[in-house]
C-alpha cells in the first residue's frame, strides 16, 4: 500500500527533484527548474499532509529502510511533532519558491537545485529515528545553506558565510564526538533503544553520557542560536538575499525540534540519573536569549538585521516555555514557533522589497523615498508587526497568551512573565521606530519607480494570511500542539512503536 511509503516520500520527492533540476535542461533551462521546483514542492506538501492525516490516526508512522529491523538498521520515526514540522516546512517553502521564481533564482548558480536539497536534509532531520542520521541529515542541510548563503555574492555574505562555515564545521566535529560517546556507554544509535538504555545507567557510564548529552545541547544549540552561540544568525540573516533568508527561518527551528526531541525521549523524566539533564540550562540560556534579542533589536539599523533579532527572540521564547517541562506550556510553545516561522519569513521577504523600491537607502532604518508599493507595504508592515510584537487579535497574541496562561501554575511564572512582557514592550517600541522611520517619514518627491513583481508581493501576502488564519482556527490548531505535547511526555510508547515495527510489506 502507498501510505506504508508515506514517511520517506518528503525526503525523496526533494532528493529527485534536486537531481533532476541538476540536468542541462538546453538554451533556457530556468523556466523548466522553476515549473519543476514548484511542482515538487506542492506535492511534498500533500504528502506532508497526509502525514499529519495519518499520525493522528495512527499516532506514529515507523518505516524500516530496505526493512532491516530496528535498533539494527536505519529507521523513519514520524510521530505529530514530525509531522506537524514536516508540513510546516512544506508550506512556507511554497511561497518562498515562488518568491524565489521572480528572477531572484538568477542571482546565483543552481539555485533549485540547492534549495530542494536543502528542504530535504531538513525534513529528513525531522524524520530520521537515530542519531547518526540526524548527524547526517544535518550535515545535508548545512552544506547546501552554505551555498545558498553566498546566494548573489558579494563582500558581506562571503565574510558572514565564512564565520557560518567555520562555526558549523566545528558544531559538527562536535556533535560526532558527542554521538560517539553516546554510542560507547549505550551500545547504540537508535534514540528509541538509548531511551531504554540510559534509564539503566548509573555511576562512571551516567557521567559519561551526561557528558555527551552537555555536548549534544552545544551542538544542537548552535543550529537554534540559543545563547551564547547565537551571535552567527544575525550577521548570516541579514547580509543574504531576502528569499534564502525566509527559507532559514526554519533552519532554527531544525535545532529546536532536536533539543525537543532529545531532551524530552531519552534524557526526558525517565533517565533515572539523567533526567531532565538539560532544562535548568535551557530555562537561564532561554531567558538570556530573549534578552539578547530584545538588546539586538534595540540597536538594529537595518530592518533586515532587526528581524534576524526577532527570530532569535522568538527560539528564547519557545526553549524557555518547553524548559517548564508541562504539557500545557509546551505545547503552547509548539503554537507560537509555528506563528513565529510564517511571519519571520514574511518579514524577510518584505525587508527584500521594501529595500529594492527604496533604491539607495535600501532597508535602512531611515527616511528614504517613497516606494512604489507605498501603501501596500504599510499595509503588510502593520499586520506583521502587530503579529511578530503580539498584540491583538493576531497568532502572536495568542500564543504569547497561551504561554503565559499555562505559566502561571510553575513556580518560575514570574521571571517568564516579565521576560515576555519586557520582550514584548520592547519588540514595540523597536518596530514602531523602524515603521515610523521607513513608512510614515518619507522624503518628498515622486515615488520610486522601482516596483516589485506582484508574485512577489502575493508570497508575502500569503504568509501573512498564514498568521490571520492561525487566529481564525487557533482552538483546532491549538488542540493538535497540545496532543503533539501529549504524544511527546508518554515516552515509554516510543520504544515499543520503534522496536516492535513491522515490515514494510510488498504488496
Amino acid at each position: 500500500m502507498w501510505h506504508q511509503h508515506l514517511a520517506i516520500l518528503p525526503i525523496l520527492i526533494p532528493l529527485f527533484t534536486a537531481l533532476l533540476q541538476l540536468l542541462p535542461w538546453g538554451d533556457r533551462p530556468q523556466p523548466k527548474r522553476r515549473a519543476i521546483g514548484l511542482g515538487a514542492s506542492i506535492l511534498t506538501l500533500v504528502a506532508s499532509a497526509f502525514l499529519v492525516i495519518e499520525v493522528n490516526s495512527q499516532e506514529m508512522l515507523v518505516y524500516l529502510l530496505g526493512n532491516w529491523e530496528a535498533p539494527f538498521g536505519i529507521v523513519l520515526m514520524v510521530d505529530k511533532l514530525s509531522a506537524m514540522m514536516m508540513l510546516l516546512t512544506a508550506i512556507l517553502a511554497l511561497p518562498v519558491l515562488v518568491y524565489g521564481c521572480y528572477s531572484e533564482d538568477n542571482l546565483g548558480s543552481h539555485f533549485h537545485a540547492l534549495f530542494q536539497f536543502q528542504i530535504m536534509g531538513i525534513m529528513g532531520a525531522f524524520a530520521t529515528g537515530d542519531l547518526f542520521n540526524l548527524f547526517v541529515f544535518f550535515e545535508v542541510l548545512l552544506i547546501s545553506s552554505y551555498a545558498l548563503l553566498m546566494h548573489g555574492g558579494g563582500k558581506f555574505r562571503v565574510r558572514a558565510t565564512l564565520h557560518y562555515v567555520l562555526l558549523n564545521l566545528l558544531g559538527s566535529a562536535l556533535f560526532l564526538i558527542s554521538v560517539g560517546t553516546l554510542y560507547g556507554v549505550t551500545g547504540t544509535l537508535n534514540m528509541a533503544d538509548m531511551a531504554v538504555k540510559i534509564q539503566a545507567l548509573s555511576g562512571d557510564q551516567a557521567v559519561l553520557a551526561k557528558a555527551g548529552a552537555l555536548m549534544l545541547l552545544i551542538v544542537f544549540g548552535l543550529k537554534a542560536a540559543l545563547l551564547p552561540l547565537h551571535f552567527w544568525l544575525p550577521q548570516a540573516y541579514s547580509t543574504t538575499s531576502g528569499v534564502v533568508a525566509a527559507l532559514f527561518a526554519i533552519m532554527t527551528k531544525v535545532g529546536i525540534y532536536s533539543i525537543i526531541r532529545v531532551y524530552t525521549l531519552i534524557f526526558g523524566a525517565d533517565a533515572n540519573e539523567l533526567a531532565l539533564v538539560a532544562h535548568d540550562w535551557l530555562w537561564v540560556m532561554g531567558l538570556l536569549t530573549m534578552l539578547a534579542g530584545a538588546v539586538g533589536i534595540l540597536a538594529a539599523r537595518d530592518l533586515r538585521l532587526m528581524v534576524a533579532y526577532l527570530v532569535v527572540i522568538s527560539v528564547g521564547t519557545i526553549l524557555t516555555a518547553y524548559s517548564l517541562f508541562s504539557t500545557q506550556t509546551t505545547g503552547a510553545a509548539l503554537f507560537y514557533l509555528i506563528h513565529s516561522t510564517f511571519i519571520t519569513g514574511a518579514l524577510f521577504l518584505l525587508a527584500d522589497v521594501m529595500a529594492f523600491e527604496r533604491g539607495k537607502t535600501a532597508s535602512r532604518i531611515v527616511s528614504g523615498k517613497k516606494m512604489a508599493n507605498h501603501s501596500t507595504y504599510a499595509v503588510m508592515f502593520l499586520v506583521s508587526a502587530v503579529a511578530i510584537i503580539g498584540l491583538p487579535p493576531l497568532s502572536g497574541f495568542v500564543s504569547k497568551l497561551m504561554i503565559l496562561e499555562s505559566a502561571s501554575a510553575n513556580g518560575h511564572n514570574f521571571w517568564l512573565w516579565a521576560a515576555i512582557i519586557g520582550a514584548t514592550f520592547i519588540m514595540l517600541v523597536a518596530v514602531t521606530r523602524a515603521g515610523s522611520k521607513m513608512i510614515w517619514h518619507t522624503l518628498s518627491g515622486k515615488p520610486s519607480d522601482q516596483s516589485a513583481a506582484l508574485g512577489k508581493r502575493i508570497s508575502i501576502a500569503s504568509l501573512l494570511l498564514l498568521s490571520l488564519l492561525m487566529t481564525v482556527f487557533a482552538n483546532p490548531i491549538q488542540q493538535y500542539t497540545q496532543s503533539v505535547a501529549e504524544q511527546l511526555e508518554r515516552t515509554e510508547d516510543y520504544p515499543n512503536w520503534v522496536l516492535e515495527a513491522p515490515e514494510v510489506s510488498d504488496e
